[in-house]
Order: structure tokens, then sequence, then C-alpha cells
């Protein structure tokens, strides 16, 4: 069976890696490159389409100057209006594409040579792993929002200059009713460019289009995903330009420019996984049957199939980078003439990496959330199973890659255990209680103090400085000495942090030359079952 021969079919596959995007926050530098190698392949996949449209409405253009041909020339006007519509909205992206770039660098407002650094010897944006400036404008600014109408507002150009023009002028290009319905009608499904706006709506935890496409996305990732649009955007022109004008009798196979194209599973594989791929000739004749194409990895031939394409399993048994020679061999129908191009394509093989981080500090506290991050290098979040062990400690989810535990025993071999299919880490913490607070009045732990300053304490503190979780400790009794110049000390057992009336009498005595001590002071933190000593304090009434 032939490749179908609908002008929806006029760029087969153009080199196109869908991205699943969804990498951890901790991802390699080579997974960071193969993002950029996406980019630039979107970007030269667009050259080579544009300048098959300049040919084609160049051909189009001169076969309209034939007197016989008169009939076909509000054509060119649709074709205008469409190629000026895509025009435009590429024009949109790259103006995006430049502001991510420049907020993500130096932020002076244009794309300089200080927005880029070097990285594996070559140009890549400073900002490539920034998650916060692509969330920010394009999710909480709106720019997500904006690009999502751009898109709906620009495919609505394309269908309503298609649509107005065999409306108009379709029964004088010899078309009948039916034929002209039915091509409106089918005209919208065949185009590539569009909106995806059910599968967010999946999501729990998604709220638009444009969060779930792009938020904690790294500039790395955003920037294929913008040129992926545009490239579907050239698509859909080239269909309809296409399509227009084989209504003038003005399209003929010729092939002056092809290449193989790799659509691969993953550009990134663990060692061990096989490289799967699906090879297949980037042209845009829709005459083509899969006999007329011949494809090579490496010097071995491929089986074609139906659709076009061939596929291709490579190995990941060595770690490193591996380049596969392609090259495509397509037989113009027409002529029997034979055209061949040659590229290459690199996909890497590194080893299972596992990132497993406290966010506040390297050790699990008894008594308090402890939050973690836990990502792998070219694993979904999703696909990721998280557990814990030892230290009598439970994790819980809380989104993506961040994850919450609680323990509640001292031990060294607390370890939290990643694994997704034939990956398997751990990471041992250590878990240890709250430290001890510090036991004050007001601010200060002993010392001088003013008669009155010393009556208007209410009660003993217990202090955490310096420790970054939302923990607090209570005082759970002390004693308190009151000694004045030649006369026996008094003493006052307190429970709690408060003074008791006891005590408060005692303070109340407090004048210059006395002499206060508080000792035996035990206070409670999260997570203790008994009660703990800190410091004493003394204080001199001054």
């Amino acid at each position: 069976m032939s490749i179908p021969k609908e002008p929806r079919q006029l760029m087969i596959n153009l080199m196109y890696l869908v991205l699943t995007a969804l990498l951890a926050l901790n991802v390699s530098a080579e997974v960071m490159n193969a993002f950029f190698t996406l980019d630039k392949g979107n970007k030269e996949s667009m050259d080579i389409v544009n300048s098959q449209l300049d040919e084609t409405e160049k051909g189009l253009n001169k076969l309209l100057e034939d007197a016989s041909k008169a009939k076909y020339r509000p054509i060119t006007p649709a074709v205008e209006a469409v190629r000026a519509s895509v025009n435009d909205f590429n024009g949109y992206v790259n103006d995006l594409r430049d502001d991510l770039i420049d907020m993500a660098g130096n932020k002076n407002g244009e794309v300089d040579d200080g927005d880029y650094a070097l990285s594996y010897g070559k140009k890549v944006p400073k900002g490539k792993k920034n998650k916060d400036i692509t969330t920010k404008i394009l999710v909480m600014d709106g720019k997500g929002a904006e690009l999502k109408k751009k898109i709906l507002d620009t495919k609505d150009e394309l269908v309503t200059a298609y649509t107005n023009l065999l409306e108009e002028h379709g029964k004088d290009f010899g078309l009948k009713e039916a034929e002209i319905k039915n091509r409106i009608e089918n005209i919208a499904d065949n185009l590539p460019f569009g909106i995806d706006d059910e599968t967010w709506k999946q999501s729990k935890d998604k709220k638009s289009w444009s969060d779930f496409k792009f938020r904690q996305m790294p500039l790395a990732a955003v920037l294929p995903l913008l040129s992926q649009m545009q490239s579907d955007a050239k698509s859909s022109e080239a269909n309809l330009v296409n399509q227009m004008a084989e209504l003038a009798g003005g399209r003929v196979v010729e092939f002056d420019a092809f290449f193989p194209v790799v659509e691969a599973e993953k550009a990134y594989i663990i060692r061990g996984e096989p490289f799967k791929a699906k090879i297949s000739v980037g042209t845009y004749s829709t005459q083509i049957n899969p006999s007329d194409i011949g494809l090579y990895v490496d010097g071995e031939k491929l089986t074609v199939g139906d659709d076009g394409k061939a596929e291709f399993t490579g190995s990941g048994g060595s770690l490193g980078t591996k380049t596969l020679n392609l090259r495509a061999e397509v037989r113009n129908p027409l002529t029997g003439e034979v055209t061949e191009g040659e590229t290459t394509y690199s996909y890497t093989v590194g080893e299972s990496s596992v990132a497993v981080s406290a966010d506040k500090m390297n050790v699990f506290y008894i008594g308090v959330d402890n939050p973690i991050s836990v990502s792998a290098a070219g694993v979904n979040s999703n696909s990721l199973r998280v557990s814990i062990s030892g230290g009598g400690g439970k994790i819980k989810k809380v989104n993506n890659n961040n994850y919450v535990v609680n323990v509640t025993a001292p031990t060294n071999e607390c370890k939290i255990n990643v694994s997704a299919d034939n990956l398997r880490k751990s990471k041992t913490f250590r878990v240890k209680r709250i430290p001890n607070p510090e036991a004050r009045l007001g601010n200060k732990n002993g010392g001088s103090i003013g008669s009155g300053e010393f009556k208007a304490q209410a009660g003993v503190l217990a202090i955490l400085d310096n420790f970054d979780f939302d923990a607090r400790c209570a005082i759970d009794r002390f004693e308190m000495v009151y000694v004045a110049p030649r006369q026996d000390a008094v003493l006052a057992q307190n429970q709690g942090p408060r003074f008791t009336a006891k005590a408060s009498r005692l303070k109340g005595r407090a004048k210059p030359g006395d002499t206060f001590y508080f000792r035996d002071v035990r206070a409670k933190c999260p997570g203790d079952k008994n009660t703990r000593k800190i410091n004493d304090m003394v204080f001199n009434i001054k």
C-alpha cells in the first residue's frame, strides 16, 4: 500500500521528537545539550520547508502568468495570507524566546553575548536550567495563555483563508459542491498546528494549559517546545500552500533536498536500555511509495513500512555518546532519478543517577516535617518509587519531586530508597533529635539585669536559634533560687514555663544587689518522649 497522498502528508515526519519533558530537577549536562540539539533540528527543518515553499510560490506565480490560468489567480492572495499569518506567529514566538533567554541571562533588554555561555564547546543560554523565569513569564504573567490564544487565532486565520478561497472560487476551479464542502470540513483536522486542550484537564494539580505545559520547566526544555510549535505552524503552512497550488495544477514531483529523520523514544538512555527510533525521509512530495525509499544506518539498510518509516534499535550497553551515520535514498517515481542525503544523529548512554537531597539540612530531625527532593536523570518523576527504611520513618509525596519525611528514632541507618524499572539507588541520612533550645528571660540568658526589667518577665522561654525548621520547644519545669545579701537563699520549684505564685513573689522582691539562680531547667521539644536538661541561668539585679 502506498503512502496516503493527501496534501497533509507534504512534510513526511519532519524530524520531531516530541519532548515528554518532565525531566527531574537535577538533569545532566548531556540531557541539557540534547534539548539544544532538538531545538537546532527544529530550526533547520523549518529553514528547509521555507525554501521549498518559496520555490512553490515562485512556480505558482509563474504558472498563473499564463492567460489560460487566469481563473486560478485568486489563489495568490490566499497563499500570501497563509504565509503572512505563519510568519507573524513565528515572529511572535521568536520575540517570546528572546525575552525568556534575556530574562534568564543578563536582563539587559536584548539578547546578546551576555546571555550565553559555552557548554561542551557549544554556545547555550546561561539560564538553561532556570525554571523560575519560564514559570513566571509563561504561567504567572500570562504569556502562556497569550501564546495559546495566538496559536488558536493563527490556526483560525489559516483555515479561514483556505475556506474563503474555496467558498468564493471553488466552483470556478472545477470543484463540485460536495468536494468543496468535504475539503472545508476536513482542513482543520489535517493541520498539525493547534492546541491539545484536554490532556491538562486530567491533571489534578494543573490549572491551565500553560500551567501544564510550562510550570517548572527549565529554559533548555521550553525552547524546543516553542520551536516545535513554530515547526507545526510551518508544516500547516506547507500543507495549505501545496493544496492551493494543486488546485491550479501547479504541483510537480521535485526532489532537491532529502535528509534522514530520527524519531527517537529517548535522546538519553540509561546503560542497559536499548536505543529505539524510527527512521524516515524528510521531503515534501506526497507521491512517494515505500519502495522508492532507501534508509540506511551505519551502512545497514532498514525495512521501510507503509508509513515511510523504518524502525531501528541501537545498543545501550556501553557509556558515552553514540553517533549514527544516516543515509536516505529517494527515487523520483516520474523520472527514476535517485537523490541521496546524509546526516548523523547522536544519543547518549549514561549511568542511572539518582539525586536525593534534603531541602533544609542533610539530616532528618525527629518531630518535624523534613522536606526532601528526589529525582533521577532521564526518568519521569511519576515513574519513581520512593520508600524509607530505618529511623521509624514515614515518607509522603507532596508533588512531582517533593516529599516529606517523618522519623521517630535516632539512627545512622535511615535510608531513602528509589527505584524505577532497572534503577535501584539508596541514600543514607542521619537521624537526630532537635538541638537543645536555650533557656532565656526575654532575650537574656544571664548576667546583669535591671530590677524593673526582671520583674516584668512572665516566665522562662526555650529558644531554638539557627534552626531551619518550624519547631517550638517548651519549658517543662525549673528551680528558681533567690539570694539577697546577708540572707538565706529561698527556693521555688516551678512547673511549666510561666512563673507560679511562689516564684512570682520572689521575683517581686528583686532589688539591686540580689541574685537569682535558675537551675535544673527542663524542656521538651517536638518528638521528645522525656524532658531534657538545658542551660542554667544566673541574674544579678542592678
